[in-house]
């Protein structure tokens, strides 16, 4: 009886000597497969970061900086102003000589339309 007391006692410690290996491997299963999704996030993280450095850059020599193009506006805009105020500055006089011209020179008539009450 005690050559099977110590056969069911060596499976006993053989089965949980199984079971701590297989708890073991289950732990170092998991700790490889956090530290994969860590190198796959900081990969993925790194690549993400390249892509729209390249766009930024394909970005800027397609349509030039935001800062050029709100400078050319800006000195379109000032320019084009500066255009319109001079015309008005050269043209003012004559245009209110025009416009009292017509207010002061009155032809009264009547209208061909006009008929007198018989």
């Amino acid at each position: 009886m005690t050559s099977q007391s110590q056969g069911i006692q060596q499976l006993l410690q053989a089965e949980k000597r199984a079971k701590d290996k297989l708890e073991e491997a289950k732990k170092r299963k998991g700790k490889r497969l956090k530290q994969a999704k860590e190198e796959a996030i900081a990969e993925i993280d790194h690549y993400r970061l390249q892509r729209e450095k390249e766009f930024r850059n394909k970005q800027t020599n397609v349509m030039g900086s935001q800062g050029d193009l709100s400078a050319k506006i800006e000195e379109q805009t000032t320019e084009t102003i500066q255009k319109l105020t001079s015309s008005y500055r050269k043209n003012k006089e004559s245009m209110m000589k025009k416009l009292l011209n017509m207010i002061y020179d009155i032809n009264p008539e009547v209208h061909p339309n006009f008929r007198q009450a018989a």
